[in-house]
């Protein structure tokens, strides 16, 4: 690549200063890029084993220099206070799921393990969410209806035999149930673990902060919806398809007569205590050096007092039923059924690795260390696969158990395995204790969990102050995910926020400029008092890429803006030329010579005779922008008006020198473009003088010859 010399204008005076001149950059093809970084990747050297290894387990790395007399503690606080938190909650999220709470213990168990050994995070904590818990019940129910099982047959004992063989008469509800389960996981972790092979973390940068907050307040929408027949203790069937807000709120007012007024009782009583605690907590967190564990607790007084009050038995209130001790032998997931649920592990992965990679670089942020996003993919990618073995679901991370863990003195990832261990003893040992739990209290659990989605309500008036067009963006992702599903929420809600972002670039602000008095700075006119106008000269801002969709909006408004439609002021001087001629020929205008019948047919001329261009903001030029701007410069300049191009960057200057724009060999760049406004603008008023100059000694010639 040879060496490229700019002549641009510079503030002070007619010729240039300087010349900027551009760096050599020297390019290589991509043929030579492959070929260099295959051979990189495919050398197997020990030492390349060695980082690789490290790599992909980075416990490797900071477990060796782990501070044992300072993190410990930390870790073994946090750890327990989490493993406390997750056991109601796998328990309660196994009733989104639509699986029995046991596939929720272990789901819980194998993911802090996992990511003990392949996570960057610190401070992460990666378990069971609500709100892949709700998607992967959507799908197991739907699935369920199709092999042409009940859903609202709750009843269904544990099937003994957990061999999958295709047949529905072999393999009952439950056993299918987490097929589907199993499948979906593990097809959602090999697409995030594919991610992370093809580099496609960007994926991510298109769910924007308005579109993730307004699909988890839309989903938790959708989960108290579909936990209010366990709050009253009501049988309804359980909606499919789009639109299971609405229809489920139907089926509830319909059958609310049978509510059972031994679960409405004690859904009212949790509830309030809960509430309660929460605001306690908040309230005096900064007294409290660990959470309350508000939610063990009201499972454990729930159960005692279903236990002893029998309330299964006299008031027919639905409970947890037997969960087995132990774990049941690990076999592959149900590859038969992977084809029916591929498209549903899509939106899975994707909102997976996206609410993990948020919250660990939220977190790393805060507590200044890195984390590398290619590696949570892959750690997130196997907590789905490996799971998935051992009869779990999907994981990823979650903001609230996050939150505790790093106020609670978390240190490392030990607090994970911490938690782990938790979990283990409940697995082995405690698991039975809960079969009289009642449902309506894990019911009273999720939906007190689902606060702070639900606040996000609150948030509107500010969240609209601050941006109008993101608050649009959430009420929309909200109510579509509310209203028609979760997964095509999150669709619509990508999609309308890239629209949002087209529509912007379409029709961007403009603005004419004036000069700010005695300063070589200049700004919008409509937005600043006292500005000076550019006399002989207009300044156009346009505050976009400018490219085939605004290319239209563009030429409105510098024409708008200018007061000057090129094309109709040429085609009215050729019209006044051609009167003009037959006039010459014979028309006798009366009292007028042949100068002032000239003088009374040529138009009144415009007041300006330079269009500066402040390319500030234009980011790039597509070819259709590249030919609106040489358009541009044909049309005005057949008007005997110049049209200068202000402050462009690089790659803006390489588009327009590969068009042509500046002529052969660019000879006239240095008359075209100008490295600031102020350069444009003297250049300007130096062509001005010149003109008149020229224009009086025209005339004093006319005069002589007259």
């Amino acid at each position: 690549m040879e060496s490229q010399t700019e002549a641009i204008k510079m503030d002070i005076g007619p010729s240039p200063s300087f010349l900027m001149e551009r760096k050599v950059h020297i390019q290589i093809s991509g043929r030579q890029i492959i070929k260099t970084k295959l051979r990189k990747s495919c050398s197997c050297t020990t030492k390349r084993l060695k980082n690789i290894v490290m790599n992909f387990f980075p416990v490797l790395q900071w477990l060796p220099k782990y501070h044992c007399r300072e993190y410990i503690w930390g870790d073994i606080m946090s750890g327990v206070v989490i493993g406390i938190i997750l056991v109601p909650q796998a328990i309660a999220y196994s009733l989104l799921a639509g699986l029995k709470p046991i596939y929720s213990l272990y789901t819980s168990f194998f993911a802090n393990i996992i990511y003990f050994l392949m996570g960057t995070s610190r401070h992460v904590s990666v378990g069971i969410f609500s709100l892949l818990s709700l998607m992967v019940g959507q799908v197991v129910d739907r699935e369920l209806l199709l092999a042409g099982f009940d859903l609202n047959d709750d009843d269904d004992a544990i099937s003994n035999s957990y061999e999958w063989n295709g047949n529905n008469s072999n393999c009952g509800k439950e056993c299918y149930a987490i097929g589907v389960a199993t499948a979906l996981t593990f097809l959602a972790g090999v697409y995030q673990v594919l991610m992370g092979v093809f580099r496609l973390g960007f994926v991510s940068i298109y769910l924007s902060e308005s579109v993730l907050d307004g699909f988890a307040t839309g989903a938790s929408l959708t989960i108290l919806t579909a936990q209010v027949k366990y709050l009253i203790g009501i049988k309804i069937p359980r909606s499919q398809g789009h639109g299971i807000f609405l229809t489920t709120w139907i089926n509830i007012f319909q059958n609310i007569s049978q509510a059972n007024l031994c679960d409405v009782i004690t859904s009212v009583v949790c509830i309030v205590v809960l509430v309660a605690a929460k605001e306690l907590g908040d309230r005096y967190k900064h007294k409290l050096k660990i959470p309350l564990p508000t939610e063990l607790v009201v499972i454990v007084v729930a159960t005692l007092v279903s236990h002893y009050g029998k309330l299964n038995e006299v008031y027919s209130s639905s409970v947890s039923g037997a969960i087995p001790t132990g774990f049941i032998p690990p076999q592959l997931p149900n590859f038969n059924m992977m084809h029916r649920v591929a498209l549903d592990a899509v939106p899975l992965a994707i909102v997976g690795f996206a609410f993990t990679i948020s919250l660990s670089e939220m977190f790393a942020k805060k507590y200044a260390y890195t984390v590398r996003a290619n590696q949570e993919m892959f750690a997130i990618g196997f907590c789905n696969i490996i799971p998935s073995f051992f009869h779990c679901f999907a994981t990823s991370a979650a903001l609230a158990k996050t939150l505790v863990k790093s106020s609670t003195g978390c240190q490392t990832q030990v607090s994970s395995v911490i938690s782990a261990v938790v979990v283990l003893l409940v697995l082995l040992f405690l698991a039975p204790l809960f079969y009289s739990l009642q449902k309506c209290v894990l019911a009273c659990i999720i939906i007190v969990s689902l606060r702070g989605a639900l606040r996000k309500f609150r948030d509107v008036p500010q969240r609209y102050h601050m941006n109008k067009v993101d608050t649009l963006v959430w009420c929309v992702t909200v109510f579509s995910s509310a209203l028609i599903s979760t997964e095509m929420g999150l669709l619509i809600g990508v999609l309308f926020s890239m629209l949002c972002i087209v529509v912007r670039t379409q029709r961007p602000r403009t603005a004419l400029l004036g000069q700010i008095q005695s300063t070589a700075f200049y700004e919008d006119d409509w937005e600043y008092e006292s500005l000076c106008p550019v006399p002989n000269a207009k300044i156009f801002r346009f505050e976009a890429p400018l490219y085939y969709a605004n290319k239209d909006f563009f030429l409105k408004s510098l024409y708008r803006m200018t007061g000057l439609d090129p094309t109709l002021e040429a085609a009215k001087r050729k019209k006044n030329e051609k009167k003009q001629k037959e006039g010459n020929r014979g028309t006798i205008v009366k009292g007028l010579d042949q100068a002032d019948t000239a003088l009374h047919l040529v138009p009144n001329q415009v007041d300006f005779q330079t269009i500066i261009i402040d390319c500030s903001s234009v980011t790039f030029l597509d070819t259709a922008g590249i030919i609106t701007l040489k358009e541009i410069l044909n049309d005005y300049t057949e008007l005997k008006i110049a049209v200068l191009l202000a402050c462009c960057n690089p790659s803006v200057i390489d588009s327009l020198k590969r068009a042509g724009y500046f002529g052969k060999d660019c000879k006239k760049m240095h008359e075209l473009l100008f490295y600031s406004i102020h350069g444009a603008v003297q250049f300007a008023r130096g062509r001005k003088l010149l003109a008149d100059g020229s224009r009086q000694s025209r005339e004093k010639d006319g005069r002589r010859e007259a």
